[in-house]
């Protein structure tokens, strides 16, 4: 287990309309900070490679799939799912611009050692838009919602532990009926929360979804993560 003797540095720090996201150095590791909350770090990536390795081991017809991926974060799902030749496009959805920012702003990003060539692969697109406006197709009021085959979402540490009060429509019945019409039949929606949510289980069984099911991730204390899995009917 890794022990820091330092406190925590600031490398940058934005106001944006979501409020306050702050990206700074704790030892080795990289954090991502928003409205004081604590998102995630550099330190592993298991339970995002899992989000984006379950998504695809569901579905029902595996070919050059296409994939969104919701949250940027520190890059770990982006960069595992450029490096599987089976994805067709990768979306990456991501509404803090200074997240990107922290990936691509020139050779000195900060994250750019963990997303570069995943950021260079011609299937990756980052799309600079909130997810939730995305999946009811507010973002694109004159052209047909996109489709995907997978949706992985990692926006909040959970359906119980929102970000962002706005968040929290997401996974509620209408924001999974979004997720539902962005699927193609046989799609996979998965959600990565920090800890197991049973009235989630039951919201995406009662949105229709079918084959649900929760995969767990150990972690060195607490409660495992996870990753929420359903299927929409074929």
């Amino acid at each position: 287990m890794q022990t820091h003797t330092t406190a925590p540095v600031v490398i940058d720090r934005r106001e944006g309309p979501y409020g306050e996201v702050v990206l700074r150095r704790h030892g080795a590791l990289l954090q991502i900070i928003a409205n004081g909350c604590f998102l995630m770090d550099t330190s592993d990536g298991r339970s995002e490679r899992l989000l984006v390795d379950a998504a695809y081991d569901a579905l029902d017809d595996p070919r050059e799939p296409a994939l969104l991926i919701g949250g940027l974060g520190v890059g770990f799902s982006l960069a595992h799912a450029a490096a599987d030749p089976r994805w067709g496009r990768i979306t990456v959805v991501e509404r803090e611009q200074a997240i990107i920012d922290w990936h691509r702003a020139g050779p000195d990003a900060p994250l750019a050692g963990l997303s570069g060539a995943a950021l260079a692969d011609p299937r990756t697109e980052i799309l600079h838009t909130d997810l939730v406006a995305h999946l009811v197709g507010a973002d694109t009021p004159e052209g047909a919602p996109r489709t995907y085959d997978a949706l992985c979402l990692d926006i909040d540490n959970g359906p119980d532990w929102t970000v962002t009060e706005d968040n929290n429509s997401l996974y509620s019945p209408a924001g999974l009926a979004a997720c539902q019409a962005r699927l193609r039949p046989g799609g996979v929606l998965a959600v990565w929360s920090a800890k197991p949510s049973s009235a989630f289980d039951f919201a995406l069984r009662n949105a229709g979804f079918q084959s649900v099911r929760t995969e767990e991730i150990p972690v060195a204390r607490g409660v495992p993560d996870v990753v929420h899995l359903g299927v929409r009917a074929a």
